[in-house]
């Protein structure tokens, strides 16, 4: 079984998938913890320097990799990962994706006093976290075999009611 979650900055993909790993007794990867691995500094600084391009083509190299013969695992992707059509097509092949969806109004509640978050840091980031919203939401939508709403339930809420989806079950016991 693969889980791969997809959402916005801040909508618990990291957080959620830690602790299904967890309650599942398996691996947990984060893409963006990888992409920080191979380019030796912050996804921040990286974006800073060589812009969102060259970030998202190290993203894609990243996803090509963690989809490939890709085991048993949960995975959290970065929030743009879904704006590469070559990406949703792997991430909806490699395994079961999960959309955790919530609001601009919810992400910007958790996220407000993060400074790692690059497409975050503007004049506005309500506003840019609708616009993300906006042009995201249809992609996730379109990549997602499911999804979760994550409004305020606790984190280990959240991780029952995905558990409770029948692809993660695994297959039915033998007759």
């Amino acid at each position: 079984m693969r889980a791969i979650f997809v959402g916005l900055p801040g909508s618990g993909k990291s957080t959620v998938g830690r602790h299904l790993a967890g309650r599942l007794e398996l691996p947990f990867e984060d893409s963006d913890q990888l992409i920080e691995q191979q380019i030796g500094c912050s996804i921040t600084d990286y974006f800073d320097r060589e812009g969102e391009q060259a970030f998202r083509d190290i993203e894609e190299s990243v996803i090509q990799k963690l989809t490939t013969n890709a085991g048993a695992g949960i995975l959290a992707t970065g929030g743009g990962a879904v704006l590469r059509e070559v990406n949703r097509t792997r991430l909806r092949a490699a395994g079961h994706v999960i959309y955790l969806h919530a609001s601009p109004e919810e992400i910007f509640r958790r996220v407000r006093r993060s400074s790692s978050r690059p497409l975050l840091q503007v004049a506005d980031p309500l506003g840019r976290l609708h616009a993300l919203y906006a042009e995201r939401d249809p992609l996730y939508r379109a990549t997602a075999h499911v999804v979760v709403e994550t409004g305020r339930p606790s984190v280990a809420a959240l991780v029952k009611t995905i558990m409770t989806q029948p692809e993660l079950q695994g297959p039915p016991p033998p007759r």
